[in-house]
């Protein structure tokens, strides 16, 4: 099925794996198929671009989305979560109650960021939070010799950033918004820039030299561009 990628317009980045770059804030959704079961990284920025991805994903893999990774907290990559009825969510420690807690504040921002009043309401009644929190390093077996590991290394982006690494030749490095290509990386009220610098530190470590990074936000990337990010990051926020 992998052919038809390229035809609902998403991005083919190995076997089993592709990701599609949204319109609005073109925020990245992935998947990662294996024999047993199907990861998506983030649902969206609605419950009706979920539904589109969910119904995507079963047109390109002919099985439902079985896990979920939220890369973190902002409304672009978790609101078309509650989509995907059934799906193990993971996200970082702490983004579980976080989320609990700062619904008011998810529709807010959705709603100052162009997201209709109706998609932003109906969106945050039926939120989703994470059931399994990350601290360090998760593994997922997907079946079929598919492994893909989660790995906390916020705070940095925001308090709560989630990456997902998918062995091969080469890997696969799915970043959240740690990485951005098509604009500026955004540092909000609860990112730690501090911080920042150290996780791309760690994503790099986790990926190496060869692998293959995708971005929150834009084109696909490669460890010269986010190491070249980092310093850029340090030098703005007069980090080491």
């Amino acid at each position: 099925m992998d052919a038809s990628w390229e035809e609902l317009g998403w991005e083919r980045l190995g076997h089993g794996v592709g990701r599609r770059r949204l319109p609005g804030w073109d925020a990245t959704v992935a998947l990662v198929a294996g024999a047993d079961g199907v990861l998506l990284f983030d649902t969206g920025s609605t419950l009706r671009e979920g539904a589109e991805v969910r119904a995507q994903a079963q047109a390109l893999l002919g099985r439902r989305v079985t896990h979920i990774a939220l890369s973190h907290p902002h409304f672009d990559h978790v609101l078309g979560t509650a989509a995907f009825s059934g799906a193990e969510v993971y996200g970082a420690v702490g983004m579980a109650e976080l989320l609990k807690r700062g619904a008011d504040d998810l529709h807010t921002s959705a709603v100052r960021q162009g997201v209709s009043e109706h998609d932003a309401a109906e969106a945050v009644d039926a939120l989703v939070v994470p059931q399994h929190q990350v601290y360090g390093d998760w593994t997922l077996d997907l079946g079929g010799g598919r492994e893909v590991l989660l790995a906390d290394v916020g705070p940095a982006h925001s308090g709560h950033d989630l990456v997902a690494v998918v062995p091969g030749s080469p890997a696969i490095v799915l970043c959240g918004d740690l990485v951005e290509e098509s604009g500026e990386p955004q540092a909000g009220r609860d990112a730690f820039p501090s911080r920042w610098p150290a996780a791309l530190d760690r994503l790099l470590a986790l990926g190496g030299e060869d692998a293959v990074y995708v971005p929150g936000h834009g084109a696909v990337v490669d460890a010269a561009f986010v190491r070249d990010q980092r310093e850029q990051l340090a030098v703005r926020f007069g980090v080491s």
